[in-house]
């Protein structure tokens, strides 16, 4: 429920997003646009509620960025460069290494060593 959650985050914050752009042309977009953030919002909120808060914003935005971009090269021409490239994989990388690091350490314990610790 938590990737769901978060990917709904994700589609909506991207749609207002990309609907926000669009509104520039036709103001007719902007109800879209209140309407994608409204939703995203409340899909990151509950998705907040099941997940550590760096990780599924560090997602959450990221996400946003890769998918605004890719979605606006194709649907508005905007330029995609190779630097702009690089750096969309050293966001990825990042947010890789924060959801790893999230998950506790967990040291492999000797079934011996519970058994001494209960006695």
């Amino acid at each position: 429920m938590k990737w769901w959650s978060l990917g709904g985050a994700i589609a909506c914050e991207v749609t207002a997003t990309l609907s926000l752009r669009a509104a520039t042309d036709d103001p007719v977009w902007y109800v879209l646009v209140v309407a994608g953030y409204c939703a995203s919002f409340a899909f990151l909120a509950r998705a907040l509620r099941l997940m550590p808060v760096g990780v599924a914003y560090g997602i959450w935005g990221a996400a946003g960025i890769l998918l605004t971009a890719a979605a606006a090269t194709v649907l508005f021409g905007d330029p995609m460069t190779p630097l702009m490239a690089v750096g969309m994989a050293l966001v990825i990388a990042g947010v890789v290494i924060v959801e790893l690091g999230s998950h506790p350490r967990v040291d492999p314990v000797d079934e011996d060593d519970h058994e001494v610790a209960a006695r």
